[in-house]
C-alpha cells in the first residue's frame, strides 16, 4: 500500500465516486432519515455493493480501483491525523457527513459514539475519543467488503484488508481472537504470493508480517520473517562487541555491544546526493534526499559520567577478523563510530528486531542492554526518515527508562515525542472541538513547532508506517503517564489520564497508591448515575471530583453505557472482590468479553470453588481460545479436580500457543502420570519389565537391551509415562534452574522400562548442581544411583586383574571391548566427582562408592570407602548406650564392622592400583586393623 500525499488524499476522498459512497452529493435536509446515525456504515456497504454490481466489466473495474483507492486513502488520512502528522488541512466530518450532521454538534457526537462502539470486538473497546474515527470506519468498511475480494483477485486487496484489520487490533485494549483469526487466515492465503513480487516489495511485506507477529506475541515467527527480509534486501548486520569507553573517566577500553550494519546498496544522505551520484556515474541511492536533513529532536544525555555515545577504539581490521570468525569481512572492516548510512527499510528491520525481543526475562531473548544497540545504530548512522527516526527515539527511550543515569533523558525524550506528535496531529480548534475534545485539552509544547519547510511530508511519514506500527497520540501520552507512575509522579500521571478521560487508568493509579475508595468511586461514576439517563448523556462528561455524590447514590445504569463498560465492570470487581461485577461485565458484552470469565475463574479458584472456576475458564476460552494464560489456569484447576484427561488437554493447548512455557510442559507431565495405563489384554498376566529401582535388587543380566523394544506389545502400558518423560525433558530444557522439574524428570525416568540411563544421570547431576549447597548429600537419590551402579556391573564384566598401569590405561581407552564410554563414563563422573565430595553421614553412599571402585579394580579406593562407611556409622550418637531404642543403631555398627573386616580380608593383600606406593600391598597390617575395629 503506497502512501499518498495529503493533496492526493483530499482529491481521492472528495472525488465523485467517493461522494456517491457518502451520499453527500446534493443531499437535502428532508432526505436524511431520523436514524441516519445508526445506518451510516450499512449505507456505505450497500453503496459499495451497488457500485461494484455493474454488468459492464470495464466500468466495474474502474469502480473497483476507485473504491480501493478510497479505502486506502481513508486509512492513510486517519493515520496521518492520529499517528504521524502533519495535521489534516480539511475537516473529515464536513467531507464524509451531510451538512445536517457535520454542523450539528450533538448529532455528530452521537454518530461518532456509535462508530466507536461498533469498533468494539469481544468486549474489547477502543479509545473513546479517537479523532476522525469516521475515516477509519470508512476504510474498514470498504477494505473488508466481500465484493472487493470476489471481483479483485490481486494480492494488494487482501494485504489492504490485513493492514486495516491489524490497525483495528492495535486500537483495542487487548488483542481480540476473532480479529487475530481473520488476520492470520489472510496471511496464510498470501504466503504463496511472496514469490511473485520483487525483492524490495517482498521485504516490505515480510517486515509488515513480522510486526503483526510481534503484536500477537509470536516473537520467534517475527524474527524468522525479519531474517527472510534481510536476505531479500541483501542487508547485513551483526550484534557483536568492540573495545571502547562508555564513561568520561574510563581509561581502559572494555568490550561494548554494538550493531555493525551495512545496506546492500550504498546510501548518500543530503539534498544533493542524487546529483553527485549522477555526476560520478555511480549507482548510489539517496534516502529521502529532499528531507534528509530534517529529523525530530534528539535530546542529549548531559550526564556527568556517561558519554553521549560510546567512544570506540580504532583496532586494525585484521585483528577484528581474527577475533570474530562469525562476522563477514565487510562487517568486520566497518568502523563502529563511523558506519555507512542505511536504507530506510534496513533501519526498520533493526527496529523490528528490537521490538521482537522479549525484555522481561533474560531466558526469553536478549536483555534490554542488548536491544539498545539496535536503536543506537538507527539514530547515529541510520536512516533519516522522519517516522523511522521518531520510532528509534521511542525505542531508546523505553530501554533507557530502567537505568538510573538515563531515566531522566528517557522521560524528557518521551515528553518531547508526545509534544511533537500532539502538535503534529492537532488540527484547527474547530476540528478538535467537533471531534468531541476540548480546545485546551492538548498540552503545550516546550519544543518549538517545526516550520513546514523544516518538517517531513505526509507521504514520507506514512511510507513505512505499516512496518513500524507506531503508537497513536493517545497511546504515547498514556505511556508517558505510566512512566511518571513508575517514577512516583502520581499527580502528573493523573493529570494526563484525566485529560485523556482514561478513567480506568485513573482508578488504577489511585488503587496502586492504596486509595481504593477513590478508585471505586471513579469507576462507579462511569457506570452508574444518581439521575435518570436521557439523550443528553451523549454530551455529558462525568465528574470525578464531585465530593457531594456518594457511592451509595450511584445506582442507576448510565445510558448509553461507556464503550469500555465491560473493562470498567471487571476493574470494579477487582476492587470490590465482587463476582456480580464480573457477571455484569459478561452480560453487557453480550457474553463476548473473555476477561470477565477469566476474572470469575480466578475468583472462584481463590475461594476453593474449583468446579465453578473450571466452568468460568471454559466460557472464557470459547470466546478467546488463543489465550495462553487461561488454558494454563484451566489446566491447574483440573489438576486439583483430578480431571487428568481435561488437564492434559488444557496444558496441551497452552504449549501449542506458547511452546516455550516450561510450566505447561511440566504440569502436563504430572497429569499424564495419573492417567490409567493402556494394558494389553493378552499380556496382562505376563511378566512385566523391571524398572531401575528394581534393578538395584535384581540385576538384569540380559546383554541385549533391544530385546524389550522388540517384544513391546501393540498397546504400550507405559505410553503415558513415556509421554510424560518427553514433556519433562522439554520443560527441563526450557527451565534448567528449576530443581522441581529435574526431580520430576528423575522420578518419571526410573519408571520406564528399560530406563533411559543417560537421562537419569543427567537429571541427578543437575539436581546435585542446584541443591548440593543447601541440602548436601540429601539431594542424591540413593536408590537410583544404586540401581545405576547395579546396571553397570550387570552389563559389563569386571576388568581383568593386571598391573595397575595396564588397568588404568585400559580404563582410559575408548577402544576397550568391555567399556561403554557414554553411560559408564558419565556414571563414574557422577559418583566420583559429584557424589563423593558431598558424603558426610551416609553409610549407603560410601558402600555404593566402594561397590563401584571394586568393579573398576581399585582395591585401595574400595577399602578406603569401606573404612569411611564404618566411621560414619560409628559416629552415630547413642549406639553404645545399650538402651532398647539404640538396638537398631547397634545392629548398624555390627553390620558395618563385619563389612569392614571382610573388606580387610579380601582386599588387604592386593596391590595398590596407582599413586604413591604403587605395587605395594593395600594394607600390610590388615589383620591388626581388623582386630582393632572389632575391639
Amino acid at each position: 500500500m503506497a502512501a499518498f500525499a495529503e493533496d492526493d488524499l483530499f482529491r481521492i476522498l472528495s472525488s465523485p465516486t467517493a461522494r456517491a459512497l457518502y451520499g453527500t452529493h446534493g443531499d437535502e435536509p428532508s432526505t436524511l432519515l431520523p436514524d441516519f446515525e445508526f445506518g451510516w456504515l450499512p449505507q456505505i456497504a450497500h453503496r459499495v455493493h451497488g457500485l461494484l454490481g455493474f454488468r459492464d466489466a470495464a466500468v466495474n473495474d474502474d469502480n473497483l480501483q476507485n473504491i480501493y483507492r478510497i479505502g486506502v486513502a481513508a486509512l492513510d488520512a486517519f493515520l496521518q491525523s492520529n499517528v504521524t502528522g502533519p495535521p489534516l488541512t480539511w475537516d473529515s466530518a464536513d467531507l464524509l457527513f451531510p451538512r445536517q450532521i457535520s454542523k450539528n454538534t450533538k448529532r455528530l457526537h452521537k454518530i461518532r459514539y456509535l462508530l466507536i462502539s461498533d469498533l468494539s470486538v469481544e468486549g474489547e473497546a477502543v479509545y473513546k475519543l479517537i479523532p476522525n474515527v469516521e475515516l477509519f470506519c470508512l476504510a474498514k468498511c470498504i477494505l473488508n467488503h466481500d465484493k472487493l475480494f470476489r471481483l479483485g483477485a490481486l494480492p494488494r486487496y487482501r494485504w489492504a484488508r490485513v493492514t486495516v484489520n491489524f490497525w483495528h487490533q492495535k486500537l483495542l485494549n487487548e488483542n481480540a481472537a476473532d480479529l487475530q483469526q481473520i488476520i492470520y487466515k489472510d496471511l496464510d492465503l498470501l504466503e504463496k504470493d511472496f514469490r511473485r513480487e520483487n525483492s524490495e516489495e517482498t521485504a516490505c511485506r515480510l517486515v509488515q508480517r513480522a510486526t503483526i507477529h510481534t503484536q500477537h506475541g509470536f516473537d520467534q515467527r517475527a524474527r524468522e520473517d525479519l531474517q527472510r527480509a534481510t536476505r531479500e534486501t541483501g542487508f547485513e548486520f551483526k550484534l557483536t562487541g568492540r573495545l571502547g569507553k562508555r564513561t568520561k573517566f574510563q581509561e581502559k577500553d572494555l568490550s561494548q555491544l554494538v550493531v555493525l550494519a551495512k545496506s546492500a546498496d550504498p546510501v548518500m544522505n543530503g539534498p544533493t546526493a542524487d546529483l553527485d551520484a549522477e555526476a560520478n556515474g555511480t549507482n548510489v541511492r539517496s534516502a529521502n534526499a529532499t528531507t534528509a536533513t530534517f529529523k525530530p529532536q534528539d535530546l542529549e544525555l548531559n550526564d556527568d559520567t556517561l558519554l553521549e555515545s560510546i567512544d570506540f577504539s580504532s583496532s586494525p581490521p585484521e585483528l577484528a577478523e581474527a577475533n570474530e570468525l562469525d562476522i563477514s569481512p565487510s562487517l568486520a572492516a566497518l568502523n563502529p563510530s563511523n558506519q555507512p548510512p542505511l536504507q530506510p527499510l534496513d533501519s526498520v528491520i533493526l527496529l523490528a528486531y528490537a521490538s521482537s525481543i522479549t525484555n522481561t526475562s533474560p531466558l526469553d531473548g536478549l536483555t534490554r542492554e542488548e536491544t539498545l544497540p539496535y536503536a543506537l545504530r538507527v539514530l547515529q548512522q541510520g536512516s533519516s526518515n522522519w517516522q523511522i527516526f521518531t520510532q528509534a527515539l521511542l525505542v531508546r527511550s523505553r530501554i533507557e527508562a530502567y537505568r538510573s543515569r538515563t531515566v531522566e533523558r528517557s522521560v524528557l525524550q518521551l515528553q518531547a515525542l508526545v509534544d511533537q506528535v500532539i502538535v503534529e496531529t492537532t488540527s484547527s480548534p474547530s476540528t478538535e472541538q467537533s471531534s468531541g475534545e476540548q480546545q485546551n485539552s492538548a498540552p503545550s509544547s516546550f519544543l518549538p513547532k517545526p516550520k513546514p519547510s523544516e518538517s517531513a511530508s505526509a507521504s514520507e511519514r506514512l511510507q513505512y508506517i505499516h512496518q513500524l506500527a507506531s503508537p497513536t497520540r493517545w497511546e504515547l501520552e498514556a505511556e508517558l503517564a505510566s512512566r511518571w507512575v513508575s517514577l512516583g509522579g502520581l499527580r502528573t500521571a493523573l493529570e494526563i489520564y484525566e485529560r485523556l478521560q482514561m478513567w480506568a487508568e485513573v482508578a488504577l493509579c489511585w488503587a496502586a497508591n492504596e486509595r481504593e475508595d477513590k478508585a471505586r468511586k471513579i469507576i462507579r461514576q462511569q457506570l452508574y448515575t444518581s439521575e435518570n439517563p436521557s439523550e443528553e448523556s451523549f454530551q455529558a462528561k462525568p465528574s470525578v471530583d464531585d465530593d457531594d455524590i456518594s457511592v451509595n447514590d450511584l445506582t442507576i445504569d448510565q445510558y448509553p453505557p461507556p464503550v469500555d463498560a465491560p473493562r470498567l465492570f471487571c476493574i470494579l470487581g477487582d476492587l470490590e472482590k465482587s463476582p456480580s461485577a464480573y457477571e455484569k461485565a459478561w452480560e453487557v458484552s453480550n457474553h463476548r468479553y473473555a476477561r470477565a470469565q477469566r476474572s470469575l475463574g480466578k475468583y472462584f479458584f481463590n475461594q476453593g470453588e474449583l468446579q465453578k472456576a473450571d466452568e468460568a475458564y471454559a466460557k472464557s476460552l470459547k470466546v478467546n481460545p488463543l489465550n495462553h494464560s487461561t488454558w494454563f489456569s484451566l489446566g491447574c484447576v483440573r489438576l486439583q479436580l483430578e480431571d487428568w484427561t481435561g488437564a492434559v488437554d488444557a496444558f496441551g493447548r497452552a504449549f501449542q500457543i506458547e511452546d516455550k512455557d516450561a510450566e505447561s510442559w511440566s504440569n502436563m507431565a504430572a497429569a499424564l502420570i495419573q492417567l490409567p495405563p493402556e494394558v494389553n489384554v493378552n499380556n496382562a498376566e505376563g511378566d512385566s519389565d523391571t524398572n531401575l529401582k528394581e534393578t538395584a535388587k535384581k540385576p538384569n543380566t540380559d546383554d541385549d537391551e533391544d530385546l524389550t523394544a522388540a517384544n513391546t506389545p501393540k498397546s504400550d502400558p507405559q505410553k503415558h509415562i513415556r509421554e510424560a518423560f518427553v514433556a519433562l525433558k522439554r520443560a527441563a530444557a526450557l527451565k534448567r534452574d528449576s530443581y522441581r522439574i529435574w526431580q520430576n524428570l528423575l522420578n518419571v525416568s526410573v519408571k520406564l522400562s528399560p530406563p533411559p540411563y543417560t537421562d537419569i544421570i543427567i537429571a541427578q547431576t543437575r539436581l546435585i548442581d542446584l541443591r548440593s549447597k543447601s541440602e548436601g548429600e540429601k539431594c542424591v537419590d540413593v536408590e537410583v544411583v544404586e540401581g545405576l551402579v547395579a546396571h553397570l556391573i550387570a552389563i559389563s564384566p569386571s576388568h581383568p586383574t593386571t598391573t595397575s598401569a595396564d588397568t588404568e590405561r585400559l580404563l582410559e581407552s575408548s577402544n576397550h571391548p568391555t567399556r561403554k564410554p557414554g553411560f559408564e563414563g558419565m556414571l563414574i563422573d557422577l559418583v566420583q566427582k559429584k557424589i563423593t565430595p558431598l558424603i558426610t553421614s551416609s553409610r549407603r553412599l560410601w558402600l555404593l562408592t566402594a561397590k563401584l571402585s571394586l568393579h573398576l579394580q581399585k582395591p585401595l579406593a574400595t577399602l578406603q570407602a569401606y573404612e569411611k562407611a564404618w566411621r560414619v556409622t560409628l559416629n552415630q550418637p547413642g549406639w553404645e548406650s545399650g538402651t532398647k531404642e539404640s538396638e537398631g543403631l547397634w545392629k548398624d555398627v555390627v553390620d558395618a564392622t563385619g563389612d569392614l573386616v571382610d573388606a580387610y580380608e579380601s582386599l588387604g593383600e592386593r596391590t595398590r592400583e596407582s599413586g604413591m606406593g604403587e605395587g605395594e600391598l593395600v594394607a600390610k597390617d590388615w589383620r591388626f586393623k581388623a582386630r582393632a575395629a572389632v575391639r
